[in-house]
């Protein structure tokens, strides 16, 4: 196995020594993670799951939503912040399927090729590699790995990917890094990790189970663990 595979695997391993074997909120259809994803662009999933509630309280089904007044979408949403372009946005998406399918329904995706299911999620204004990979992974099924702030952050302190590639650029390096089965706990615990720990100002290097594989802390590492 090549390093940085190898070190990925490692990673994954520690952290389900220290987290254990994450646990997704209860699954939800294709259709309704990729609007949940959409809600929970520039939020927490506090605010996302109080927007996603108000919605589906507010409108019977998803051709509802996509039939009603903007204002009335807007305004469910609120709670995700950015409703203003996120309603439009999910309405859009609704709109752009039911015209190419005749319903609302993403069910056919699961017969389909990873790569063209990733290309056809991409079509969507709004809908970036990351919310494609998170419909794919924990709806679908489908190999791939979502990167969000978090993980873009962390893969960039343990050396897993270059300092000058894009999160959307990681989704394919990262997820040629891990091995397939381990996508879902890798992401949720590195998310996990970037959370509580490895966090953007002040890195808790000296809480941190990845120091024996991070280069950040090779490089900080003084710092860190004079703060003890």
């Amino acid at each position: 196995m090549k390093p940085l595979p190898r070190r990925a695997l490692a990673v994954h391993r520690r952290l389900l020594e220290v987290y254990g074997e994450p646990v997704w909120r209860h699954p939800l259809p294709a259709l309704d993670e990729l609007v949940s994803t959409i809600l929970s662009q520039n939020t927490n999933d506090l605010n996302r799951d109080r927007a996603f509630e108000a919605l589906r309280r507010r409108f019977r089904d998803w051709e509802a939503v996509r039939d009603a007044p903007r204002r009335s979408v807007i305004a469910a949403i609120r709670p995700a912040g950015l409703a203003n372009q996120k309603g439009p946005r999910i309405q859009s998406v609704l709109r752009q399927i039911s015209a190419e399918r005749g319903g609302l329904d993403l069910e056919f995706l699961r017969g389909r090729p990873p790569d063209e299911v990733r290309a056809w999620l991409l079509r969507f204004n709004g809908v970036g590699p990351k919310t494609a990979a998170i419909v794919m992974l924990f709806s679908l099924d489908m190999p791939a790995f979502p990167v969000d702030t978090h993980i873009q952050r962390v893969s960039g302190r343990l050396g897993l990917r270059p300092a000058k590639v894009t999160a959307d650029q990681a989704h394919e390096l990262l997820a040629d890094l891990f091995p397939a089965e381990a996508y879902k706990a890798a992401h949720l615990n590195l998310i996990r990790l970037g959370r509580e720990v490895c966090q953007a100002r002040r890195p808790a290097c000296e809480r941190c189970p990845l120091t024996k594989w991070c280069d950040y802390f090779k490089t900080n590492g003084a710092s860190a663990r004079a703060k003890k």
